[in-house]
């Protein structure tokens, strides 16, 4: 009996179902990845060091639910308050900046 299913990478899925490298699509859904991660990282450190939301935001400087929308992923966190945050877990942050060949519109 013939193998009724083939095996394919992620990568091709996300290609055939999201769309390209490049495409306005993927790059929207790359985007919400990159801010999902940070949010469970931030989750994950937290619970590492034995912090409630609430301890976190102490240290921090904002409510509770400003630590919660930033570990559940909600997209209006100001970068500066995120910062605080890997600050206050005792985080390193660094960052990775890649230029496209991208032409800029002006």
């Amino acid at each position: 009996m013939a193998d009724k299913f083939k095996t394919v990478s992620l990568d091709i899925m996300i290609d055939k179902h999201i769309g390209k490298h490049g495409t306005p699509r993927r790059d929207a859904f790359e985007n919400e990845l990159r801010i999902d991660l940070l949010g469970q990282t931030i989750r994950q450190v937290r619970q590492e060091r034995n912090l409630t939301q609430e301890q976190l935001g102490e240290l921090v400087g904002v409510q509770k639910a400003q630590i919660s929308k930033i570990e559940n992923s909600i997209k209006n966190a100001r970068f500066e308050t995120i910062l605080k945050v890997f600050d206050a877990l005792g985080a390193k942050v660094n960052f990775n900046v890649e230029l496209t060949k991208k032409k800029l519109a002006y």
